[in-house]
């Protein structure tokens, strides 16, 4: 990462106005206000059919849409590139000597930078949406793209008011936006053109359709006798009926409104005050979009109503809001069309800022793969670049069981001198900032491997191959010992194949998807072997390796002759709470009676939840065996441990952790509980650097002996 973003991350971190500022909205509470008696799941179907049918046809829907919006009297121009969007309207300009433009919010000329170039002509391009006009004033680029200023304090925004109107101001939100009206307004009058985007073209009856909450769009587009509406290919859809679900889906999922304030269609050109007809003119801008409609990937990611739903729960976002996550267009989704608007190079930066906890994927309106798609970024970033030299080769060790497993035995020796309880609380010279935020793990003496071997287990008909992964295997082996005992005791020797090495999720999420496929490749027949009933996994991002990923990396490195086998694993994984909760109602473990009731807070691993959907088994398996749980606040946002994203952006990490310690304190739980060694990595050593009295511990250990 360059010098320059690792400074960026750190100035928006101390920001303490950035800190939780989307947290004052409270926009998970009033979506779901919005929402109520809506089938969200059904609406977001709709409209990724509708917009992924019409990536399909970008090109003949532009030529439907043209030949009807010129019948209709508007003359419609298609630029291939920002050059051509731009030059078409300063001729459009020059032609017709407009000095003073008033614009309404649109970030396709953000994409192009149009108010500075035409700037270079000497045209006054003024912004009359609020956040935009505020941005202009502070010379900066919208940092959210429905809340523009979000990222500046009432004091910042006073000041910039005062400076431009020349008059002392104070903080009182009622009275600056009335101080903005008042400005803006007199340049309404004053325009020769005004400039809008639009938030849905309709190919039928070539209409555009522009949503607003100010109502500054509408004076934009009938008080200037010239409206130039600037759209991006993405907003055509085929029909009239096509606008309905997204109308819908907008104001709710963006700002959680039912309705936006103003919804205008515009379809023909009216008479201006003089009585003579106003000239409409809208440019249709591709930009790269045809070439990204006929990526059978990045197709999807036209689905995109700028909603920015994505930004409002991105926990990285969050922190350091659109100036660091994001270049024109913000956060995940801004990542993905930084890459194809501008080029692949210029996401490198922004694409690594994504810790990949699908949360954005959860709540979009157009149901697009976000994360799935960064990491596609990923893929052929290395493909083309290749993984930077020292990562490159930590993931080939990583991929070497034999060199892996001697490393990590080796580490259990040199690390005793550091080791207290468990914990390296300090470590010296320049490794001293790893402890820094939390307490470290120590490797195990003795690795499950090797415990393993010496469990007593009866001998069971049904047969369970357990796929430790590395950090139960090396870091936590009496959980492993605590599975084997819970599954003997529900009637299921456990096998444990001597041979099974990482999973490749941290190659899979590095973009390294042919080491990924190497690990799937080392690991799938292992687990086959004596033909197990269960694969039981004790980690949700090796679930994930195994239930869904194995077979995807072996398509898309076309190993076809292993997917058979990779589908079997498949089939056979279970995590290992989600066979536990299958067990009891099976009444094949029997939860004990009379047992002591202890409370606990349950953390939910991105993978678990958002990847593989186990969420609510847990829960249940450890009710059933005693356990009165009390939720906390965010139980499925992101820890920030992010596999290696904790050691590439320790400063966001630490961050995360601490709002998901705080979340813990506040139930008051005694135990917290992640069916993920990562997120107990992370969350444990936090709660021993805090010196909290809550232990952190992996389902098994709470419930090895409960059953009966």
């Amino acid at each position: 990462m360059k010098e320059g973003m690792s400074a960026s991350i750190h100035k928006a971190l101390e920001n303490q106005n950035l800190a939780g500022i989307l947290d004052r909205w409270n926009y998970p509470a009033t979506r779901a206000k919005a929402f109520e008696g809506v089938d969200f799941e059904a609406l977001r179907s709709k409209i990724a059919d509708i917009k992924g049918e019409a990536a399909g046809h970008l090109d003949e829907l532009a030529q439907t849409f043209k030949h009807n919006a010129e019948k209709s009297g508007m003359k419609v121009f298609i630029a291939k590139s920002p050059d051509e969007a731009r030059e078409y309207i300063a001729n459009l300009c020059q032609e017709k000597g407009v000095k003073k433009i008033v614009k309404s919010k649109s970030m396709a000329t953000e994409e192009i930078h149009l108010n500075h170039f035409l700037d270079e002509f000497g045209i006054q391009s003024d912004e009359t949406d609020l956040g935009e006009w505020i941005c202009q004033l502070a010379h900066q680029t919208p940092s959210h793209m429905v809340m523009p200023a979000l990222h500046l304090t009432k004091e910042e925004i006073s000041d910039l008011f005062a400076q431009e109107t020349k008059q002392p101001l104070d903080n009182d939100i009622q009275k600056l936006v009335k101080v903005a009206r008042k400005a803006i307004r007199e340049k309404f009058f004053e325009a020769d053109m005004g400039i809008s985007g639009a938030n849905i073209a309709i190919a039928e009856t070539g209409s555009i359709v522009i949503c607003t909450n100010e109502g500054n769009a509408r004076l934009v587009t009938t008080l200037p006798k010239i409206h130039v509406a600037l759209v991006g290919l993405e907003k055509l859809v085929p029909n009239y009926t096509d606008a309905a679900p997204i109308l819908a889906a907008l104001p709710r999922n963006a700002t959680s409104q039912l309705l936006t304030s103003y919804a205008s269609f515009i379809s023909a050109p009216t008479l201006n005050d003089d009585g003579e007809m106003k000239e409409v003119h809208i440019v249709l801008m591709d930009n790269n979009r045809t070439a990204m409609a006929k990526d059978p990937k990045f197709k999807e990611a036209l689905q995109c109503i700028r909603c920015a739903a994505c930004l409002n729960v991105c926990p990285v976002y969050r922190l350091v809001t659109g100036h660091v996550f994001g270049d024109i267009y913000t956060g995940g989704i801004g990542t993905i069309l930084t890459a194809w608007f501008n080029e692949l190079k210029s996401a490198e930066d922004i694409q690594a800022l994504c810790i990949g906890c699908d949360k954005c994927k959860e709540i979009c309106a157009a149901k697009i793969d976000i994360p799935g798609l960064i990491l596609e970024i990923r893929r052929r970033a290395a493909t083309k670049e290749g993984l930077p030299f020292i990562y490159k080769s930590a993931l080939q060790v990583i991929n070497n069981r034999k060199v892996f497993h001697t490393m990590l035995r080796a580490a259990s020796v040199v690390q005793k001198p550091f080791v207290k309880e468990g914990f390296i609380r300090h470590l010296p010279m320049f490794l001293s900032g790893l402890s820094e935020y939390r307490s470290l793990p120590s490797v195990a003496p003795v690795p499950f491997r090797d415990l393993f071997k010496n469990i007593q287990q009866p001998k069971c008909e049904q047969k369970a191959a357990f796929y430790a992964g590395c950090a139960l295997d090396f870091v936590y082996p009496d959980a492993g010992v605590a599975i084997v005992k819970i599954l003997n005791k529900a009637g299921i020797e456990v096998l444990f194949p001597e041979a099974q090495s990482c999973c490749g999720i941290p190659h899979w999420g590095s973009g390294s998807f042919d080491m990924a496929a190497d690990a799937a490749e080392r690991n799938i027949l292992p687990l086959l072997e004596g033909n197990p009933d269960y694969v039981v996994v004790s980690c949700a991002s090796c679930t994930t390796a195994l239930k869904k990923e194995w077979i995807k990396i072996l398509k898309e490195q076309h190993r076809e002759s292993l997917i058979p086998q990779a589908e079997k694993v498949a089939s056979k994984t279970y995590m290992f709470t989600e066979l536990v909760d299958k067990l009891i109602k099976e009444k094949r473990l029997t939860p004990k009676e009379g047992i002591k009731l202890h409370t606990l807070t349950y953390h939910d691993s991105c993978h678990a939840k958002r990847h593989v959907g186990v969420f609510k088994e847990p829960r249940e398996a450890l009710s059933a065996a005693g356990y009165e749980i009390k939720e906390m606040n965010e139980c499925d946002t992101c820890c920030g441990m992010g596999g290696s994203y904790t050691l590439k952006q320790p400063e966001i990490s630490m961050k995360m952790l601490k709002r998901k310690l705080e979340n813990i304190e506040a139930t008051g739980a005694e135990f917290v509980t992640a069916e993920c060694p990562g997120c107990l990595i992370q969350i444990r050593g936090g709660l021993d650097k805090s010196g909290s009295k809550v232990k952190a511990i992996h389902p098994a250990e709470l419930m090895v002996d409960k059953f009966k």
